[in-house]
């Protein structure tokens, strides 16, 4: 499947600009095909198909997400090929993006992980400085490469420690080998520190979350869905294989960090009430979202693991929908504010529904499978301390209020002047609403065999 990405890049090398956008796109659909043979591995199985390269049901279910974005960024981003704004360059960092994604997602040896894992933030820089909107993004940037190389260096020396401890060459990521190696450490609170510092960052968590709205605020539309709907799940997904080789258990810090994450999360979710930018608030609530991810890694259930990829899944379909919906409204309007956006649903009566339909989904109002990952999570938290039912309570809770907020400020009230500039939606844009919507719907149907299945 690389092969064929890469087959697709030289071939882009020989063809004029206007076949880009449709050769890389049908190119992500062949591959999104072949993707789905992944799903055949089972719960506990590696395959492994070389010493560095092996999938799980864990990582081929995130590798299948990735292409199937990949693939609505670039349909989301079509004003890009057709404004002919450094097109070819755009298709070779977003192709160049998802093959180290995949590449990160299969890694078995813990060092290459690391360095794909650091890798794909290349890709996203190039994102932001060469396509996003204001001078601003040059300081998004800088805050998103501090915050995450800065966490992401103790990751490394405790990699580097980890493995002289063990007198081994190599540091495998074999699926449930809880090897225990806060035993050969004086300070285990440190080590839970140190290798989950660099995960909790990227996914992020409270307090650490402050370079993710400037991030989205200042990308494009495609740097806002990749950053919400894959590298954010790279991140949880690199705390469940730490968590699930060091085996930390009944670690002190892990209690204050799984506190730490659901008040966190509750006050990141009243924080969306007080921004007026469209990508702010939808930044904030994926801050509150990935909170319950961190509560079901934690919790150190299988039912709570479950409960956290189901949770990535459909916060990877949602946010990313919704930021493609905050896109089309600035291509249209120009402006993302709260206070000039209103009155859609007398203008654009599509608009109005794809917006009804992602705050449903975001509210997590059945029928969609992000409130069976939320009830999962939270059964899981309450097995670890009846209290973290306040926090997770409050966070469902106001999940609900900022989602009913969102909707009602853009679609109710009197349209503004900008307003008048509202035709409609494209079907083009239909259709990757569209596309959206339909898995978050689906899999709520064969959501109990996928949790069943991890």
């Amino acid at each position: 499947m690389l092969g064929l990405l890469g087959l697709f890049i030289g071939l882009m090398f020989l063809y004029s600009r206007p076949l880009y956008w449709y050769l890389v796109v049908w190119a992500l659909c062949l591959c999104s095909l072949l993707s789905l043979t992944l799903l055949s591995s089972s719960e506990y199985t590696f395959s492994a198909y070389s010493s560095f390269v092996a999938l799980d049901s864990l990582s081929s279910l995130l590798i299948v997400l990735s292409i199937w974005i990949t693939i609505l960024m670039l349909l989301a981003s079509q004003e890009v090929y057709s404004k002919a704004n450094k097109a070819f360059y755009f298709s070779l960092t977003v192709v160049s993006l998802l093959m180290v994604l995949c590449v990160a997602f299969s890694m078995l040896d813990a060092y290459m992980f690391y360095f794909f894992f650091e890798s794909s933030l290349i890709p996203t820089l190039i994102l932001i400085l060469g396509w996003g909107y204001q001078p601003e993004r040059n300081q998004a940037a800088m805050y998103m490469m501090m915050y995450t190389l800065g966490a992401s260096l103790p990751l490394l020396t405790g990699l580097v420690t980890a493995v002289y401890w063990m007198d081994s060459g190599k540091m495998v990521m074999v699926h449930m080998l809880r090897s225990s190696l806060d035993s050969y450490f004086m300070y285990p609170n440190v080590v839970v520190l140190v290798f989950f510092l660099a995960f909790l960052v990227k996914l992020p968590m409270f307090p650490v979350h402050l370079w993710l709205p400037k991030a989205h605020v200042e990308a494009p539309v495609a740097g806002s869905m990749v950053l919400a709907a894959i590298l954010l799940k790279l991140g949880g997904y690199g705390l469940i294989r730490i968590y699930q080789f060091m085996g930390f258990l009944g670690s002190y810090m892990q209690t204050v960090l799984l506190t730490v994450a659901l008040w966190g999360g509750m006050l990141s979710s009243v924080a969306c009430f007080r921004q007026v930018d469209l990508k702010a608030l939808i930044a904030y609530s994926s801050v509150g979202h990935m909170s319950f991810v961190v509560a079901g890694i934690l919790s150190d259930t299988h039912w709570g693991w479950r409960g956290s990829l189901v949770l990535m899944l459909s916060h990877g379909f949602c946010s990313s929908g919704l930021f493609a919906l905050s896109g089309y409204c600035y291509s249209l309007l120009g402006t993302r504010s709260l206070i000039l956006v209103k009155g859609m649903l007398t203008l654009s009566p599509t608009g109005a529904f794809w917006w009804f339909m992602f705050c449903v989904v975001n509210m997590s109002a059945p029928p969609s499978i992000n409130l069976m990952g939320e009830i999962m999570v939270l059964t899981s938290g309450l097995f670890s301390c009846m209290m973290y039912a306040i926090p997770m309570g409050m966070m469902m809770f106001l999940s609900c209020v900022y989602s009913m907020y969102l909707y009602t400020a853009t679609q109710h009230g009197t349209p503004s002047e900008p307003m008048n500039a509202m035709h409609g939606f494209k079907p083009l844009a239909s259709l990757v609403m569209f596309l959206h919507l339909i898995p978050v719907k689906t899999l709520v149907i064969s959501g109990t065999l996928i949790s069943c299945w991890f």
